[in-house]
């Protein structure tokens, strides 16, 4: 099979290494490339030997004939690209949060789905290595039945700095984070009936919350604490890594930080190391992170060439969307949200 033609809009943060990733991987090329600083679309097509490049997405799609987008660009401009891709009868691949809003997020997945296109997130975040083999202990049946987990993400580190427009965002750290630590939870530990959030905005220069708490309940009893800061100075600050506990009735199982992983039963402990991949482009702030995108990439492109089914369509990540936008009407009302999810569609209910 001849490889899928590819353009990826959007040239900020995190472009380059998105850029890299896929330059890890057979099966696709990246053939032009857009922002509205064309400037910086041109910069990176010559970093990257891109042959084409363009200050909008209209003339993109007049201009190329593509086999998907790759749209890495600011949430407020996701429905209208991927509408467009629509159009023009291209599958799309958008970055994390799909849309602005659970009913747009809905409206898109609907509108791809009846134009017959395919339409993934680049959810990276759950093919880190550790919590893959986290989830492989999980399924390995070793603990026994799971009775809590919690899950945490909560650092110091100057995100602004890299990304001064996360101080703009009225939802801010579960939209930014809350969209991968939620899915991670799911992954992990399957579908939440039920939900709390509390959130708390600790700085006073930015616009969203930069704390949330959210508690999840599952059919079974499980219940999964997820904790989401970017407000905290303790003793697991390892930005940008996730700490993970379990306990259940036979064992319980660990990962914490620099990878490591510890199981605990019958009064031993058994502790793991877990190999992460080193990419010389990786930055080493995120060199957890700009890792997993290779093997998100490899998923996703494997199933627009038809040779696996991709972990993270957007149909799934509505599921994902659900507790992100659940969160907050839980958090504005003080109360319980009650989710029903279906194959097809997430909403919320407060009680």
């Amino acid at each position: 099979m001849a490889e899928l033609r590819f353009a990826m809009i959007g040239c900020g943060f995190w472009a380059g290494y998105q850029l890299s990733a896929w330059h890890e991987l057979p099966g696709a090329r990246c053939v032009a490339l857009v922002d509205q600083d064309v400037s910086r679309a041109a910069d990176l097509a010559d970093k990257f030997q891109v042959p084409a490049f363009y200050g909008n997405a209209v003339e993109l799609f007049d201009q190329q004939d593509l086999d998907f987008v790759d749209i890495v660009t600011n949430v407020e401009t996701h429905a209208e690209l991927v509408r467009l891709a629509a159009r023009r009868g291209i599958a799309a691949i958008c970055q994390k949060p799909m849309a602005v809003s659970f009913p747009q997020a809905s409206e898109l997945v609907a509108e791809m789905r009846e134009a017959g296109l395919d339409f993934l997130i680049h959810e990276n975040w759950r093919w880190q290595p550790t919590l893959r083999r986290l989830r492989a202990i999980l399924d390995s049946g070793l603990l026994g039945s799971v009775v809590r987990a919690r899950i945490d993400y909560a650092h110091s580190f100057p995100v602004f700095d890299n990304q001064p427009f996360l101080k703009q965002l009225d939802k801010f750290i579960l939209t930014d984070m809350g969209t991968h630590i939620l899915d991670v939870a799911r992954f992990l530990f399957g579908e939440p009936r039920s939900l709390f959030c509390t959130t708390r905005r600790m700085r006073s220069d930015i616009a969203g919350e930069d704390v949330a708490t959210a508690h999840l309940h599952m059919d079974d009893g499980l219940s999964v604490t997820c904790n989401l800061s970017y407000a905290s100075h303790w003793f697991r600050d390892r930005f940008p890594q996730t700490f993970v506990d379990v306990e259940g009735t036979q064992a319980g199982v660990t990962l914490d930080a620099d990878c490591q992983l510890s199981i605990y039963r019958s009064g031993k402990v058994e502790s793991e190391s877990v190999s992460v991949p080193s990419y010389a482009w990786a930055n080493p702030d995120y060199a957890l992170i700009h890792s997993s995108m290779v093997d998100c990439q490899r998923n996703l492109v494997g199933h627009l060439r038809g040779e696996s089914t991709a972990e993270t369509t957007a149909e799934d990540n509505l599921k994902t969307l659900a507790l992100v936008y659940g969160c907050y009407e839980s958090a504005a009302s003080n109360s319980v949200v009650r989710l029903e999810t279906g194959p097809s569609d997430s909403k919320a209910q407060s009680t």
